[in-house]
């Protein structure tokens, strides 16, 4: 018989966490507090932000973990189901009858699916596991990923996104293992459902093209800041925020945005697909400064309030990475940092290591300087006989080099005659970044780079910015970051500094998108967004091994730590998992080099027949 809270792997305890059901749904193994595996559903069944209970992830933590689901001492749950109805039922009786067509959509899949987790944790744990499940609610979930495997003894707490069960924000303190949450703000009040009813109205995906609102704001003007701030919102000094809900219809009906919104700005709303206007560009950079606004306020709130040096970010809100750039440069808090799978599915782990931490009490160690988040490479590595295997099943040709100094050489020289290079090594990354694992490399200082890697490699739009992943030492000498400051997660925005800009280059809003796009801003241009700005990685030789290995190799090569780095997919497909993915992926792109560890395929060596008709492969996935 196990004896009560001790695994029978190795005396360990081992703690699932899971979170599904609404967007990025993902799982995360901890064991005795450390975080061993976790990855997103989307990566293993291929559809993106995929909601469903993560099966397969699930079943890959447990792999990870070398541990079967009767060896499980705890399974948490990110959010309260119960509560989250409850939010919906009373949303949904304070607007009747209007409304009645949303709710007959909702509730099949609550009826069905949602309020039913236990049931489908046990099918999917094979009824192996014989304990309770711990539900946590949702903001403490996001919390908890914030906080625990932050390298802070203490620090402020601030959690932004769309809604949990009725937060939309919180903030608290946390200190050494305890965490407390003691404001928030209540749905249908949220600054991440704001942003998202402007992404609806841009005539993007809601939940997905978030990022996209981001990348068009510095083509626009703000001008339509003052009226939102005026009659979309009642802000308060302390952000905390009321909507008026005379232009938002969310709580009632399937859209986000109604006429009243049009009128009131003087914009339609933009069909999705069709052509961008300079008004929706004016539009993205209005809300994104409303966003900006309404974050540097709640931070300085939570500075006073708590008196912390330190702040932790967690939820949606918190992958704004141009918000977080703008309340670092501002000086409210000595030292950020942000949990890399900030949304949804960072909730499982939030979850897992709220069960070690705060409701089994065990201790939290730091180390300072150091996160426990491993890199974020929490997701599956794959062996070199396993990689061998299936290049050869598929017919491809290939060159292996086992020497690491031949094969970052190799690499180098394909990036410097302007090769795109698809770069596949080590265990997959946990959350929406590429951060060298599944990342698309590309030279930084090439004018062409951009407009071809998002035209002919990612088949998306073309005012999207790619970001530079820069040698860690060498970051101050080409972006604007104060020393003390790393950004290994991709999550913060800089300026490019001064002395590596362009002369005479300065933005004319009335050329059109793609003069604007060619216009050459720096030294890299490819990394340079039309406002200088960049997202910029950090990369150091602890966390990211042979992608710093490459960079310095490059460095060395042509005195530029700068590459081009973007997630290895194209528009409306997850980011790569296995070496089959980027294997497809490569074969149906103008990708002209693949890298799978040791590996390195040439695409004009590869057999005519071994291409994937690209149309057939864009049909596998939703564009977003």
């Amino acid at each position: 018989m196990r004896r009560e809270g001790f695994s029978r792997y190795h005396g360990g305890m081992n703690i699932l966490g899971v979170s599904a059901f609404y967007h990025d749904s993902a799982a995360c193994l901890v064991r005795d507090g450390d975080i061993i595996a976790a990855a997103q559903e989307e990566r293993f069944s291929r559809q993106k932000h995929d909601h469903r209970l993560p099966v397969q992830a699930m079943a890959y933590c447990l792999r990870e973990g070398g541990i079967g689901p009767g060896d499980i001492d705890y399974v948490a749950f990110y959010d309260k189901p119960v509560l989250k109805f409850e939010r919906l039922l009373e949303t949904y009786l304070a607007f009747a009858p209007v409304g009645f067509r949303s709710f007959l959509e909702a509730m099949p899949l609550w009826l069905r699916q949602k309020l039913y987790v236990p049931r489908q944790l046990d099918r999917a744990l094979e009824g192996a596991y014989k304990r309770s499940y711990l539900f946590c609610e949702h903001h403490e979930s996001h919390a908890a990923s914030a906080f625990f495997p932050s390298p802070f003894e203490e620090a402020a707490i601030l959690t932004l996104d769309g809604v949990g069960e009725w937060a939309t924000a919180t903030y608290g303190v946390g200190r050494g293992n305890r965490i407390e949450l003691t404001r928030e703000l209540r749905f249908p009040h949220s600054l991440g459902l704001l942003y998202s009813a402007f992404t609806y109205f841009t005539g993007f995906r809601v939940n997905s093209g978030e990022y996209k609102l981001m990348g068009l704001a510095p083509f626009g003007r703000p001008i339509y800041k003052d009226i939102m701030l005026r009659e979309l919102m009642d802000l308060k000094d302390d952000g905390s925020f009321r909507l008026n809900m005379k232009y938002f219809p969310y709580g009632q009906s399937l859209r986000m945005t109604g006429p009243e919104l049009e009128r009131l700005l003087g914009v339609k709303r933009r069909r999705p697909e069709s052509a961008i206007r300079q008004e929706d560009m004016d539009v993205a950079a209005s809300i994104q400064a409303v966003t900006e606004e309404v974050v540097l306020r709640g931070a300085r709130e939570v500075a006073r309030q708590t008196g912390m040096k330190n702040l932790v970010l967690a939820g949606g809100v918190a992958l704004n990475c141009v918000a977080n750039g703008h309340m670092l440069r501002e000086g409210i808090f000595e030292n950020v940092w942000i949990q890399p799978a900030a949304g949804d599915a960072g909730g499982a782990l939030g979850a897992a290591l709220l069960v070690w931490h705060q409701i089994l009490d065990k201790p939290r160690t730091v180390s300072a300087g150091e996160d426990r988040q491993h890199g974020s490479f929490l997701g599956p590595a794959f062996a070199t006989l396993e990689i061998q295997e299936f290049l050869d099943g598929v017919g491809a040709v290939y060159e292996q080099l086992t020497d690491e100094d031949q094969l970052i050489a190799r690499i180098v020289d394909c990036l410097e005659q302007q090769k795109v290079v698809g770069f596949f090594q080590g265990r997959m990354e946990f959350g929406p970044r590429a951060l060298g694992g599944r990342s698309i490399l590309g030279d930084a200082r090439s004018e062409r780079m951009q407009s071809f890697m998002n035209l002919k490699i990612k088949f998306r739009e073309s005012f999207r910015p790619f970001a530079p992943a820069v040698l860690r030492e060498e970051a101050g000498q080409w972006f604007d970051l104060p020393a003390n400051v790393e950004s290994p997660y991709m999550l913060l925005v800089a300026p490019v500094r001064q002395e590596r800009r362009s002369a005479g280059s300065a933005d004319d809003f009335t050329e059109s998108v793609s003069s604007r796009i060619n216009r050459r801003r720096s030294v890299i241009p490819a990394v340079t967004h039309v406002d200088y700005s960049a997202r910029v990685q950090t990369v150091d030789a602890k966390r990211h091994g042979r992608f710093y290995r490459l960079l310095k190799g490059f460095q060395q090569r042509t005195n530029c730590p700068v590459l081009v780095n973007t997630s290895f997919n194209i528009r409306g497909e997850p980011i790569v998992c296995t070496p089959q993915d980027a294997y497809r992926c490569f074969m149906a792109t103008d990708m002209d080099v693949l890298v799978l560890e040791d590996f390195v395929l040439r695409k004009a060596d590869q057999p005519r027949a071994q291409s994937y008709d690209l149309n057939a492969y864009l049909k596998g996935f939703e564009l977003d």
